[in-house]
Parts: structure tokens; sequence; C-alpha cells
């Protein structure tokens, strides 16, 4: 029980965390260094 109480709380935590980066841009910067990145390894960018 223990165990599982660990695993919600963490849960919990960690959509919290993503709804925060979301909420500022941070998803649009990580893509668009996701994108550079890709474009790069396969010799386009």
């Amino acid at each position: 029980m223990k165990r599982r109480a660990w695993a919600v709380v963490l849960f919990a935590v960690s959509a919290a965390l993503v709804l925060v980066g979301l909420t500022q841009g941070e998803f649009g910067s990580v893509f668009e260094k996701a994108v550079t990145v890709c474009l790069s390894c396969i010799g386009i960018g």
C-alpha cells in the first residue's frame, strides 16, 4: 500500500511539472531544438 501511495504522489508531481512547463511555453522551445537536432543529424540543417 505504501508503494502505491508513493507512485500516486510521484505521478501527481510529474503531471504538475508538465503542466507548468506547458504554461510557460517550453513545448515550443523543446520541439524547435528537437527539429534542429534531427535535421542536422541527417545532413539537411
